[in-house]
């Protein structure tokens, strides 16, 4: 039990930090791309295809990234009309349900499917079809599993603290 409890402090902890650090200075880049983008663009009369890739493939890394962060502060979309009115164990019920028949099952066929690709993508150095593009696009496909891997840990932490509440004994780890 100790164990258990461990490891989802550690879980939490991780999804935690990357929301905190990583994504919070990624929205940092994010507005600052954007600002420049519209500073060339309506400024200067230019824009740079490496600016305009750089700009979706930051907004896919906050994203795919601070899902796991998301799911920790319930941040994610339910029918709240509902879910709010509910007990404890009812929401319990509903996380525990929506873990194991959608979450886990989503986040297994996107892995099982993205991290070949991303692999590929690295082993043929892909880069941008654009001249002048962003010279690793393999990087960002390597974003799509791992943001997949860190929801579906934070998915497991939920199921795992759900079916505790469910029992009558929620886990109690800090």
């Amino acid at each position: 039990m100790e164990f258990l409890k461990k490891a989802i402090a550690f879980g939490e902890g991780v999804n935690e930090w990357i929301g905190k650090v990583v994504v919070t200075s990624a929205v940092i880049l994010f507005i600052l791309v954007i600002f420049s983008n519209v500073i060339l663009r309506y400024v200067f009369n230019t824009s740079f295809v490496f600016m305009s890739e750089l700009e979706w493939h930051v907004f896919a890394f906050v994203f795919l990234m601070g899902a796991g962060y998301t799911l920790l502060h319930e941040g994610h979309v339910r029918v709240d009309i509902f879910y709010s009115l509910m007990d404890r164990k009812k929401k319990a019920l509903i996380n525990f349900l929506g873990v194991f028949i959608f979450l886990i099952p989503s986040c297994y066929v996107v892995l099982t499917t993205t991290i070949p690709w991303a692999i590929v993508s690295y082993q043929i150095g892909e880069v941008s079809i654009d001249p002048g593009g962003i010279p690793a696009r393999f990087l960002i496909k390597a974003v799509l599993p791992l943001g997949y891997f860190l929801m579906l840990i934070q998915g497991l932490i939920l199921g795992i603290k759900s079916f505790y509440i469910l029992r009558g004994k929620p886990l109690d780890y800090s």
